[in-house]
């Protein structure tokens, strides 16, 4: 592959000279918006996301993006080549949303707003992934760098970032940079990752009745008491730490000893090394709570055992405030008339950032709220400034052919 030092970027340059393009764009907005309630009365749940992805497909082809193929991981993919071979900017839009197959997506007005679940998160992000792929066409608009464009699967929640860690770790690990399109906005510019890791904590013991059983270890009350512990557990504030217990249960029946009991466990941090110490004290945490309950049972009877399963797990990390892509977001986000938000989240961004290629996440245009819940609104009050952003962050990192 051919190489060539990259230029700095000039991001009002680049502003200026895509007048047409972001003409041609805000021209295209009522169609832009029908695309967005398309894709998001088309049911796709984390880990069902094949109909959604055979549409993005069918869209990927039409603008005519090259080598367009769905992945091992399910991520939809198409290549918009530069004029140069050197190592492609990367656009993600996640395919999927938290609601199950059954949720009715219909999409519906109330007033200036378009209600309706996953209109916002992530319809917003994968229409406006779509006219941006159109736009760089390759004759119109030509950038020096290969564009590519992937629609990730398992961004959600127990997705854990599947297509994303997918992709990064094969067709996309040399990447020069990664911008990815999460929601509606105009100003947050997301470049620290926020790490999280999950797990499943399970105790098991022989169980039996409440009553002539009873000096056999309950799992219930290591659980609890798992839970007890878990919640007291000293945290810092720098870097910022957070632990939960969201989900518990088991046992049998009222006057049954319970011979399961488990519960799950969301922490996260900005740092790597606080959730890896953390991590150590949970599964130290859980084997405590075993042992103070063996240590009470009747001679003779089994003891309980418990075993903490990973769930989830991403990555932390940051791009620098003064690597050249913030920069150049933070310049287009002041072009359109906006004041740069420099944020921390959870997206796809993290997987990338957390191997040292370049990334940001950020929204495309308009406003939105209520996300993840049957209420989701998007307005597209200024929507076109959003877009109109995003491809002059695109296309001043991926440089004007």
């Amino acid at each position: 592959m051919a190489t060539r030092a990259t230029p700095t970027i000039d991001t009002a340059h680049v502003f200026r000279t895509l007048a047409p393009a972001r003409a041609r764009l805000a021209a295209r907005d009522d169609a832009i918006l029908r695309t967005q309630i398309t894709v998001a009365q088309i049911a796709a749940p984390t880990g069902e996301e094949q109909e959604r992805a055979g549409w993005v497909a069918r869209r990927f082809e039409d603008v005519g993006l090259a080598q367009v193929h769905t992945d091992a991981a399910g991520n939809v993919i198409g290549r918009r080549d530069g004029t140069d071979d050197v190592a492609p900017v990367v656009i993600c839009a996640h395919l999927d949303t938290v609601f199950p197959r059954e949720t009715d997506l219909s999409v519906r007005r109330d007033g200036e707003r378009l209600v309706g679940p996953g209109i916002n998160d992530n319809g917003r992000g994968l229409a406006a992934m779509l006219a941006i792929a159109g736009e760089i066409d390759g004759s119109r608009l030509r950038s020096r760098r290969p564009v590519e464009f992937v629609a990730t699967t398992g961004e959600e929640g127990v997705g854990d970032l599947r297509g994303a860690k997918h992709y990064f770790s094969s067709r996309g690990r040399d990447s020069h940079a990664m911008i990815a399109m999460d929601g509606a906005g105009d100003e947050r510019i997301i470049h620290r990752a926020l790490g999280s890791r999950r797990f499943r904590i399970s105790f098991a013991g022989p169980g039996g009745h409440s009553w002539a059983a009873f000096g056999v270890p309950n799992a219930v009350h290591a659980a609890a008491r798992c839970a007890s512990q878990l919640a007291s557990l000293p945290l810092p504030a720098n870097p910022r730490t957070t632990l939960s217990v969201g989900r518990i249960g088991g046992g049998l029946s009222v006057n049954s000893i319970p011979d399961a009991a488990w519960l799950e466990v969301d922490l996260r941090s900005t740092s790597m090394s606080q959730l890896e110490g953390t991590e150590r004290a949970i599964h130290r945490l859980a084997q405590s709570a075993a042992d103070e309950e063996n240590a009470k049972r009747a001679m003779g009877t089994r003891a309980l055992a418990a075993m903490v399963r990973s769930i989830g797990s991403r990555p932390c990390g940051e791009t620098p405030v003064d690597h050249e892509l913030v920069r150049a977001a933070v310049e287009a986000t002041r072009l359109i008339g906006r004041e740069a938000d420099l944020a921390l989240a959870s997206t796809d961004a993290n997987v990338p950032i957390s191997q040292g290629i370049p990334a940001i996440a950020i929204g495309a245009g308009g406003r939105g709220g209520d996300a993840h819940t049957h209420a989701e609104w998007f307005d597209n009050l200024h929507g076109t400034l959003g877009i109109a952003r995003a491809l002059t962050i695109i296309v001043a990192a991926a440089g004007l052919a």
